[in-house]
C-alpha cells in the first residue's frame, strides 16, 4: 500500500497505525517514508508492505494493490506504482504547490487526474473527505478518515483499527478520530456502491 500527500497530512502516521494494525493481525510488515519538502506543504510518501513475509520496504513501480491518496496531484504522481486492477482511494483536495502559487506551472484538471490513475488501476474512487471532516469539525483527522477507507478493502478487523489508532492519537481527540474513522468507512461504501 502505498499512501501519499503532502507535508503535515499526516502521511507518516497512517502509515504507522497502518504498520501496527497489520502487525496485531499477525502480518510480517515493512515500512519507509518519503519526506522531500514535508514542511512546506512538498511531497511525502509512505511505503508499507504487508505479507506473511517481507523481505523490503520499499514498492516497485507496477506492484501497488491499493493507493491511498490524501491530495489529488500527488496520487497521480504516484500512479504509475499501481498494479493493474488495483485501487486508487483519492481526497478530492488541491493543495497548489509553490510552482502553481508562482504561475510557472498549472495545477491539472480533474479529468486529467482521473486519465492518469485509470491508466494503471483497475479502480479509482474519488472522497471528499475535506467536506466530511468538516461536517464533523475535525479537520485534522483526515489521516483517520482515510484510513477508514482504505479499512473495507484490507483484511483487519475493525476493533484492531480502533485500539491502534486510539494509541496513537491524544485523548483530547481521541473520539473525534475514532468517529472520522468510522465516517470514512461508511463514506467508501456509499461512493463504492453508488
Amino acid at each position: 500500500m502505498l499512501i501519499t500527500g503532502t507535508g503535515g497530512q499526516g502521511i507518516v502516521l497512517a502509515g504507522d497505525i497502518l504498520g501496527e494494525v497489520a502487525i496485531a493481525a499477525g502480518y510480517d510488515v515493512k515500512k519507509t517514508d518519503t519526506l522531500g519538502m514535508a514542511q512546506r506543504g512538498g511531497s511525502v510518501v509512505s511505503h508499507v508492505r504487508i505479507g506473511s513475509r517481507v523481505w523490503s520496504p520499499l514498492i516497485g513501480g507496477g506492484d501497488v494493490d491499493l493507493l491511498l491518496g490524501f491530495e489529488k496531484l500527488e496520487a497521480a504522481r504516484w500512479g504509475h506504482y499501481l498494479r493493474a486492477g488495483a485501487i486508487a482511494i483519492v481526497n478530492n483536495q488541491a493543495l497548489l504547490p509553490l510552482s502553481v502559487n508562482l504561475g510557472n506551472e498549472k495545477y491539472p484538471g480533474d479529468s486529467e487526474i482521473t486519465g492518469i490513475l485509470r491508466q494503471h488501476a483497475g479502480r479509482v474512487v474519488f472522497i471528499d473527505g475535506t467536506a466530511r471532516l468538516r461536517e464533523l469539525g475535525n479537520m485534522r483527522a483526515l489521516n483517520v478518515f482515510m484510513l477508514g477507507c482504505a479499512s473495507v478493502f484490507l483484511p483487519f478487523k475493525v476493533y484492531l483499527w480502533h485500539d491502534i489508532i486510539s494509541r496513537h492519537i491524544s485523548a483530547d481527540t481521541r473520539q473525534s478520530n475514532i468517529v472520522a474513522f468510522n465516517r470514512g468507512r461508511k463514506e467508501i461504501r456509499r461512493v463504492n456502491f453508488e
